[in-house]
């Protein structure tokens, strides 16, 4: 199989890093979603990534569907995430909870690099929706004093939080600082510290 992105995308990088940690081999595309966008729109008409493209040609398209095939994939036993019940729907939660921030946080640095006067309303909401999710996660993650989220073992929820933080950092320093949300920083060393996550990882590059 083959994923078609780069890896400071905060999406792309979570499907690469459960690829990973499932021992699943795939091909890595690094298209760019402008530079490159004529290329992807031939997989997915929406030029989006993270785009997988399957060993029989079908395609797979956003983070959550994809992590849904290779969980199936993974089995039950292996997947990183319960296939049923309470916590279940807790890793569901913290996921939307983390993918909703990165789009946001994807929003604010196109509005910076692609727009030349900036909407003051509409950045000033989303570095609102940015501060009130964090703030979430922080209150959540205290009250988890294990390893990681849910316990011993990482799941999708500790991959999408740690991914986020991470673009958050890297496109404005002020929307993550560590003193503010000292469990979450804690939480994303604990994960930048483990081999895939050295392994997969991309400085953020600008679109173009």
């Amino acid at each position: 199989m083959n994923l078609i992105g780069q890896y400071d995308s905060p999406f792309v990088r979570r499907v690469a890093l459960a690829l990973r940690f499932y021992g699943i081999p795939f091909e890595h595309t690094p298209w760019s979603t402008f530079g490159d966008a004529e290329k992807i729109a031939l997989y997915n008409p929406l030029i989006r990534v993270p785009t997988l493209v399957l060993d029989d040609g079908e395609v797979l398209i956003e983070s959550t569907a994809i992590l849904d095939y290779l969980d199936e994939l993974a089995g039950p036993s292996r997947a990183l995430i319960p296939d049923c019940g309470h916590i279940r729907r807790e890793v569901l939660h913290i996921c939307a909870l983390a993918t909703g921030l990165g789009d946001k946080a994807v929003s604010l640095l196109y509005e910076r690099v692609l727009r030349t006067e900036q909407s003051q309303r509409w950045v000033e909401r989303c570095r609102s929706q940015i501060a009130g999710v964090f703030a979430g996660l922080e209150e959540d993650r205290t009250r988890h004093k294990t390893r990681f989220w849910f316990g011993d073992q990482i799941t999708h929820a500790d991959i999408a939080v740690a991914c986020v933080i991470r673009i958050a950092h890297e496109i404005d320093p002020s929307l993550f600082e560590e003193k503010r949300y000292p469990a979450l920083a804690r939480h994303a060393e604990t994960c930048e510290a483990l081999q895939p996550f050295q392994d997969i990882v991309q400085p953020l590059a600008p679109p173009n």
